[in-house]
């Protein structure tokens, strides 16, 4: 496994986290993603828009990934989300091939991190106080929003 402290994994989520902070000054879920080739450019990067855009499929990563058009293979790349894939964009990772996640959390919300890592997917989290802390912020406030967002009743 490579080490979270590997400065341009931290260079990467910090793109992540300043999407995410665009998307709360938005009135936004504060989560951001961005999608980087292994070399680190950066492809496309974007935001949870769902209550923005009243678009329930606009979540971070897919965001992120549209925001990077169209790729010939997507093995190469690296996902970089502020907080742990739900299914949706698990999906999205598994679909195209993606080999390394980068997460800024998964303690507010697990995800689906075993479901990635038992299909070879390399996933780094970085337990990152500043994502935990934006995020359980937001819950606090909108739970309603939240539940809803993770598909909870």
């Amino acid at each position: 496994m490579k080490s979270a402290k590997f400065s341009p994994y931290k260079q990467m989520l910090d793109i992540a986290i300043q999407e995410a902070q665009d998307g709360l000054d938005e009135g936004g879920i504060p989560i951001g993603a961005a999608l980087f080739l292994e070399n680190g450019t950066l492809l496309g990067k974007g935001r949870n828009r769902r209550i923005q855009n009243n678009d329930p499929s606009l979540h971070g990563e897919t965001d992120a990934f549209r925001n990077a058009g169209r790729q010939r293979s997507y093995a190469n790349t690296i996902m970089v989300t502020t907080l742990a894939p739900c299914w949706y964009c698990s999906g999205l990772i598994r679909q195209f091939n993606i080999k390394t996640v980068i997460v800024g959390e998964s303690v507010n919300f697990s995800g689906n991190l075993d479901w990635l890592k038992e299909s070879g997917v390399e996933i780094i989290d970085f337990h990152s106080e500043e994502c935990i802390s934006m995020l359980a912020k937001y819950i606090q406030e909108n739970p309603d929003i939240w539940n809803e967002d993770i598909g909870e009743d």
